[in-house]
């Protein structure tokens, strides 16, 4: 008998699972019908961005796979579909036709939850208005291209400073706009330490982005045709022709909140390591839409990244298909860049930690990307959190230019094995003078971190 597997959402989760479903399962076993809002499916919204700012000329450079594509593989995808609820009971999706206005109710033996975020949009006098954007999908991306075509003038504000803003602006800078990022705390990055934050904030403002930090919005203003004309705080009033939300996203969990579906604290679906809602069998969710296990403070977190999703596609398709796989938890590592300068992050802040009571010692090192002799070596500043007594790596954050972001990732790597900094001191890491200096910048801050727990013990 022939299974019907439901996925809402058709960007990465929904399209992983459903192909890798379909890798493991014939048609004739199960058939998939995967609902999808938007215009476009399988995308990189990591990548949109680059695509604003010129440096990915093409949209469909961003699509990994095609409608048509999907289709071919048997996967009923149905495009400008919105699912508007699911009956848990009942075992069924109801889904609205966003061109016809038609909604039609689809049975399932299996449901995909993968609606992904939203943007966070506060209600604010002339939020709606003409000109201002969030960017979250390719229709998003294309709608915010539309405008910054049409307008005259070249004024830009960003509302909001974290990955999305600050890589926001530089693409506005790029496409030749006055660039001003209105920040509500004291520097950029959030996700960073404030002391790291301000090589950020520096390095913007050496660029030409105006920064405003410690100002929160209070309203929009338009003029008469409702098109967005300034920014307004409660110290200043900013000129803006164009307005680009980056306060960032929150689960898209509506439709599983009403279906009574177990939400965590931040609002994403709560799920098993296999990727099941908890308490049902037949139900999987991943991606934007859920909490995921923070390794390294035992906290369940909402962490919304392009590389989680897919990995949680793969893991449901594998279960949905008939097979096994689990999605252990993530360290929250991150990497970005605002014009030359690269900023990574992995494990914990120093606020992160004291909330989950833990005590640490922190170092803070300058290096270079290759051996200070040889030619085009980069400045670095990496900071590194180890738990007292034990020395158990905690955190690190690097900002720096060419070489620096990418080196995140033997930090990543350490916090997921449970390394302390005495036994990332050994670490056997690649050496030429091109590469690296003779000891990495990671392992100098390892070094530095070592003598700072012995000291302390």
């Amino acid at each position: 008998m022939t299974e019907r597997l439901v996925v809402i959402g058709g960007d990465a989760t929904g399209m992983s699972a459903a192909s890798q479903a379909r890798r493991l399962r014939t048609a004739a076993e199960l058939e998939i019908v995967v609902f999808e809002r938007s215009r476009f499916t399988s995308y990189s919204a990591c990548g949109i961005p680059y695509w604003v700012g010129g440096a990915v000329p093409q949209r469909d450079s961003l699509i990994a796979r095609t409608e048509a594509e999907h289709r071919a593989r048997d996967i009923d995808l149905r495009m400008r579909t919105e699912a508007i609820a699911i009956d848990v009971a009942g075992g069924r999706v109801l889904a609205r036709d966003l061109e016809s206005g038609a909604e039609t109710w689809t049975d399932y033996d299996k449901l995909v939850i993968a609606t992904g975020a939203t943007p966070i949009r506060p209600e604010l006098p002339g939020i709606d208005a003409i000109g201002v954007h969030g960017v979250q999908t390719l229709d998003d991306g294309q709608a915010l291209l539309d405008t910054l075509d049409r307008i005259d003038g070249r004024r830009a504000v960003v509302v909001g400073a974290g990955y999305i803003g600050v890589e926001m602006a530089e693409a506005l800078i790029q496409r030749g706009f006055e660039v001003t990022v209105v920040n509500r705390g004291g520097e950029p990055m959030s996700t960073l330490d404030p002391d790291m934050g301000a090589l950020v904030r520096e390095a913007m403002s050496g660029m030409g982005i105006e920064v405003i930090g410690d100002a929160e919005v209070i309203e929009l203003r338009t003029d008469a045709d409702g098109r967005v004309r300034a920014v307004v705080t409660k110290d200043a009033e900013i000129p803006a022709d164009v307005v680009v939300l980056g306060i960032g996203v929150r689960p898209a969990t509506e439709l599983a909140r009403e279906a009574g579906l177990p939400l965590g604290a931040s609002g994403g679906l709560l799920t098993d390591r296999a990727m099941r809602v908890r308490g049902y069998e037949n139900i999987w969710a991943g991606g934007d839409c859920v909490e995921v296990l923070d390794l390294v403070s035992g906290e369940l977190r909402h962490i919304p990244l392009g590389t989680h999703a897919n990995k949680h596609g793969q893991i449901i398709g594998s279960g949905v298909g008939g097979g096994y796989a689990t999605f252990p938890g993530v360290v929250g590592t991150a990497v970005s860049k605002v014009c030359d300068l690269e900023v990574a992050r992995t494990g914990l802040r120093e606020k992160d930690a004291r909330a989950v009571g833990l005590q640490f010692v922190t170092v803070t090192i300058e290096s270079t990307s290759r051996s200070g002799y040889y030619p085009g070596a980069a400045s670095m500043r990496v900071k590194m959190l180890a738990e007292r007594r034990t020395g158990r790596l905690l955190g690190v954050q690097i900002v720096g230019r060419e070489g620096a972001g990418k080196r995140v990732d033997v930090a990543a790597v350490a916090l997921t094995a449970g390394m302390t900094v005495e036994q990332m001191v050994a670490l056997d890491l690649g050496y030429a003078p091109p590469f690296s200096p003779v000891w990495d910048p990671v392992l100098v801050a390892a070094r530095k971190a070592m003598a700072a727990v012995q000291r302390d013990r």
